[in-house]
């Protein structure tokens, strides 16, 4: 069975071009025209990805994004029109996995989605083939079979990115790594020297498993180098 990606756009004409270029690449497309619209579909479709305008009637990108994540970690790619960088720190911070900013070439947007779509399906397949399925730090259990974290015996939600890069850390704890070096290994292509996704997404894991974010135990940064997980 192909997976399943809703677009969430109010241009239609931006519609009717992802869903005839993902249909092409064999994928199963399911549409909506404004946040509103595209939470009903998605509780009823299930996607396995989504692609997500910020600026729709109704209800914005970043609203639905929000009330996604209160559910679900399934992929989700921001689609804006702006340049800014608060809009798609913004993305980030409400729980997106990945922006793209328009224009963009269907090509790298096709790039992405399967890039999305082939992490999950490795960590799972990873995940049933683990012998080694739980890693234990003080008081933080990561239990890979469940895709679960779960500190002072309280289960954190974390999104699927945030999970990943924890999980990556974790596993090769005292390693240093680049920002560079984690967008190609926990993201999985190359994120075009925007390396500020990396901080974002280590702020908001350190908000979630850190009792003091701001002198954090677990991810420590190494100035003018890039992360590590202290054992």
């Amino acid at each position: 069975m192909s997976e399943k990606i809703l677009v969430v756009d109010d241009e239609h004409a931006i519609v009717d071009i992802l869903k005839f270029n993902l249909e092409k690449e064999g994928y199963h497309v399911v549409t909506a025209y404004n946040g509103e619209e595209g939470l009903s579909v998605f509780n009823e479709e299930a996607p396995d990805l989504l692609l997500l305008d910020i600026m729709m009637p109704v209800m914005d990108g970043l609203t639905l994004c929000k009330k996604i994540r209160e559910s679900s970690n399934v992929p989700i790619i921001m689609l804006t029109a702006r340049a800014e960088e608060v809009d798609k720190i913004l993305g980030l911070e409400f729980g997106a996995d990945d922006y793209m900013t328009k224009p963009f070439g269907v090509r790298e947007l096709i790039a992405r989605v399967k890039a999305n779509l082939r992490r999950i399906g490795m960590n799972l397949k990873m995940e049933k083939e683990e012998k080694h399925d739980i890693l234990k730090f003080d008081g933080m259990v990561i239990d890979m079979t469940q895709y679960e974290v779960n500190k002072n015996g309280q289960i954190i939600e974390l999104t699927v990115r945030e999970y990943e890069l924890l999980k990556f850390l974790a596993s090769q704890k005292q390693q240093i790594f680049s920002r560079e070096q984690l967008l190609e290994q926990v993201w999985g292509y190359e994120y075009y020297g925007d390396v500020r996704t990396v901080d974002v997404t280590v702020r908001r894991l350190r908000e979630k498993i850190e009792d003091e974010p701001s002198n954090p135990r677990f991810i420590i940064t190494k100035r003018g180098i890039g992360y590590y997980f202290k054992d």
